[in-house]
């Protein structure tokens, strides 16, 4: 109840705060923007009292002390205009809303449920996209609370958590507070795509020409998935492939569906065979949004930082408060996802451009501009760059992912863009061509992004420049959608145009629908019940402080359940985040093979217990070796837990 009632708390504030500094808005906007400011507050201000005491209960009290001043500052300078009427076009809104962004973010909220640490038979569940990232996520939740920021990796003691973080300490104060585990990241998992769902229909209906066409446009960016979808059915009569190779085409006729239904990303939007299909523009519910919780975070602060922006600019008035408002959401976003953060800079930077050439004023881009830098640099110069400082983390590369590590194009320039992102892909194409000067603006924003995401890598996983693509993409979304709508509104008077329309709908969905029921059917289990126990143990009987040797596997009850420290996660995500973890991989590999001959490491280490289980006997670690050593403190069928003495 505590952690229900500080979430609302915190959305009403954002709520108020709006209403105060925008009353001008309609109805639906504003609440929007309100809960998204709410969310942002609450990632932010607990945090900011972590850097002064741990991140604990009362820490989250005193952060009311800032959220009550924010309220009153917006109070003292609010815009003394009436707030706008619920109008008729208030009403058409939350109608669309209802028909579009509702079903979405319904979709969204099973899809949370399942692959969320889904109970059954006392173990935990999860489906295919969260498989992977989840537990890294898990692990700075769990970790968290009692610490004080800047934190450390509990995957890596010693090493500044300059990830991301503040999308999942905002579970963490939830989890704090009383909710379980599943429940600090269900609710406000569900609620943040609710809140992108919604918002980007609402950007939508700003930008685009009709409200048809901000429809479309959302279902371009949700739905999005390509052509690849044709491979499944090209020959489908003849079974052209096998497990590994050519996958996709395995099997004849519905087996095609079965594959993409229930093999291991087997789907046409993102497929495993990298090299064979080039199937790389992923489905975003599916892809992005559902695993990826610090893409999820970021887009919920960075539409209401769109939505701003644009509003202002195709309104041609420059408002201050909505400008420092923009300004302080645009300035959080390093810590809360990074790639988003830049991807809202190259967008100002081009959008800037334009509007100079066309004798704007600079003053409103500097206000915003100053601010979000201000509050930006000490993040980015305490964690990102830090952690960005790896010579693997900046490097050119052209065509993104088309050509893998510099070694040459694998599809044709534009084909593989047309393959990857389908119809809509050629539809902002033709709207490149069409005198609008309202997409100008839009396009010149869109593609500063285009091209550096398209000729620079900012991390060692080249594919993670997608997240700057998609930013792209949601923007060249709404000028596709437009486009088309016009094309359909000149073939008006042939007969075909119905047929037509749905042949396009076909094309253009297919894939998506395939990605997102993928992940609705798709079932792991990610916990046994072993390691629930193991877990609840540890949680009770040992200090939130301790550390533990344990194998280097992304499945870790541990990290991720317990929240405990643990000497050395995987590389699946620490390479990726630029640590070389070499040194206490051997470290550990040597401790399980001989502990008698590398009883040093525990206390290089600062691990007070040795976790003993199916990946560490692995490794070579026995019973009979270690209870030589140390004391047994937890014996399961699976699992046994031995205490270093002190000392």
């Amino acid at each position: 109840m505590a952690a229900l009632m500080f979430l609302l708390v915190y959305l009403l504030a954002g709520a108020f705060i709006i209403r105060c500094l925008l009353p001008r808005q309609g109805f639906p906007v504003r609440l929007w923007l309100g809960l998204s400011l709410g969310l942002f507050l609450l990632m932010w201000l607990p945090a900011l009292v972590a850097f002064l005491r741990p991140f604990d209960v009362p820490a989250h009290a005193l952060s009311l002390l800032p959220l009550g001043l924010a309220a009153f500052l917006a109070y003292l300078f609010r815009d003394r205009t009436p707030p706008a009427r619920f109008r008729q076009e208030d009403r058409k809104t939350l109608v669309l809303l209802a028909a579009v962004a509702l079903p979405l973010s319904l979709m969204g909220l099973y899809l949370q449920h399942t692959h969320i640490l889904r109970p059954q038979d006392g173990a935990l569940f999860t489906g295919q996209a969260t498989y992977g990232d989840l537990p890294l996520h898990l692990s700075i939740i769990t970790s968290l609370p009692g610490k004080q920021l800047p934190a450390e990796y509990s995957i890596l003691p010693g090493a500044l958590l300059g990830y991301p973080f503040l999308g999942d300490s905002l579970s963490s104060s939830l989890l704090l507070l009383g909710f379980s585990l599943r429940a600090a990241v269900i609710v406000p998992g569900a609620l943040m795509m609710a809140l992108v769902f919604s918002g980007f229909l609402l950007l939508a209906l700003r930008c685009c020409v009709s409200r048809r066409a901000a429809v479309l446009a959302t279902l371009f960016v949700f739905i999005n998935g390509g052509l690849g979808f044709l491979y499944g059915i090209d020959l489908a009569g003849v079974s052209l492939g096998a497990p590994g190779i050519n996958q996709l085409q395995q099997g004849q006729w519905l087996d095609r569906l079965s594959t993409v239904l229930y093999g291991w990303y087997q789907t046409p939007a993102n497929h495993a065979e990298f090299t064979q299909y080039n199937l790389r523009f992923s489905n975003l519910m599916a892809d992005m949004l559902l695993p990826q919780r610090t893409f999820l975070a970021g887009w919920a602060v960075l539409l209401p930082c769109l939505y701003l922006l644009l509003d202002m600019v195709k309104e041609g008035e420059w408002q201050d408060r909505k400008l420092i408002l923009l300004g302080v959401m645009a300035g959080g976003l390093p810590l809360i996802h990074t790639h988003s953060f830049l991807a809202l800079g190259l967008f100002c930077l081009g959008l800037m451009g334009i509007s100079l050439l066309k004798k704007g004023r600079l003053r409103p881009w500097l206000l915003f501009g100053a601010i979000a830098a201000v509050l930006a640099l000490p993040q980015l110069l305490v964690f990102t760059f830090r952690q960005s400082s790896a010579g693997n983390f900046l490097r050119f590369q052209f065509n993104w992912v088309n050509n893998a590590g510099g070694n040459g194009l694998r599809d044709g320039y534009l084909w593989f863009y047309v393959k990857n992102i389908g119809l809509p892909f050629l539809l902002m194409i033709l709207a490149l061509f069409e005198r609008d000067a309202w997409h100008r603006k839009l396009f010149s924003g869109a593609f500063v992004i285009f091209i550096i995401a398209e000729t620079i890598l900012f991390q060692p996983n080249e594919y993670d420049n997608n997240k700057l693509f998609y930013v792209w993409w949601a923007v060249c979304a709404m000028p596709a959608a437009d486009h088309s709508f016009r094309l359909f509104d000149r073939l008006k008077g042939l007969r075909a145009r119905p047929l037509m329309a749905a042949m396009a709908v076909i094309m253009m969905f297919t894939t998506g629908t395939l990605a997102i029921a993928r992940e609705a059917v798709s079932d792991y289990q990610m916990f046994s019940q072993e390691d629930v126990r193991l877990s609840s143990y540890i949680l009770d009987e040992t200090p939130a402080d301790s550390r533990f040797i344990t194998g280097t596997q992304h499945l870790n009850p541990v990290s991720a359940l317990a929240g405990r420290e643990i000497v050395c996660g995987p590389d699946l995500w620490l390479y990726y985040h630029g640590f070389d973890t070499r040194e206490q991989q051997d470290d550990i590999r040597a401790f399980y093979l001989d502990p008698g001959s590398a009883r040093d490491v525990p206390k290089k280490y600062g691990a007070g217990y040795i976790l003993l289980g199916p990946h560490e006997r692995q490794m070579g670690g026995s019973m009979e070796k270690l209870a030589a050593l140390y004391e047994l403190v937890y014996e399961s069928p699976e699992y046994s837990v031995y205490k270093v003495p002190e000392g």
